[in-house]
């Protein structure tokens, strides 16, 4: 891989993002492109919104009138993307995240909202490069290991993320 820019927005401000996340995402962005061996240069959009803001994108663009934590809008398909012309990089597409729903979630699964953030970003990169779940069987145990794979290489499996009560 040669390179991958990543721009982020925040549309919210229901969460405040907390300092470094921005760092994070870019790194998980970097750690898939990596584990895939994506040759190239590479532009990634993230979008943070509010639960409102990703309830309407989930309506208008899968029928689904209900909050999600992530939507991921590829713009290739099958190992093709729109190229930058300016750039020469490949224009994998869109990451929108609910940061009140990652929030919502890291405090649902004991977590830190870093770690939810990882994870949704790593699960949203995999879905731009043409994983998906959504078929269950096969498909869900590739991703859900891809997945693994990069959180692990950056910090964040799922057994070193959960909080621990003192007692245990």
């Amino acid at each position: 891989m040669d390179g991958i820019k990543v721009i982020i927005v925040n549309h919210q401000n229901a969460v405040k993002i907390p300092t470094g996340i921005r760092m994070l995402i870019r790194r998980c962005c970097h750690a898939v492109l990596s584990n895939e061996k994506f040759s190239g240069s590479a532009e990634v959009s993230v979008n943070f919104v509010d639960n409102e803001e990703i309830r309407s994108l989930n309506a208008k663009f899968r029928n689904k009138d209900i909050e999600t934590d992530v939507l991921s809008f590829p713009l290739g398909e099958n190992g093709k993307w729109d190229i930058n012309h300016d750039t020469g990089a490949y224009l994998l597409g869109d990451v929108v995240i609910s940061v009140e729903k990652a929030f919502e979630q890291a405090e649902m699964y004991g977590h830190s909202l870093q770690r939810e953030i990882g994870y949704l970003t790593v699960h949203s990169m995999l879905h731009l490069l043409g994983y998906d779940h959504e078929n269950g069987g096969m498909e869900l145990v590739r991703m859900r290991e891809k997945e693994e794979e990069a959180l692990t290489s950056l910090g964040l499996s799922r057994g070193a993320s959960y909080v621990m009560e003192d007692n245990e």
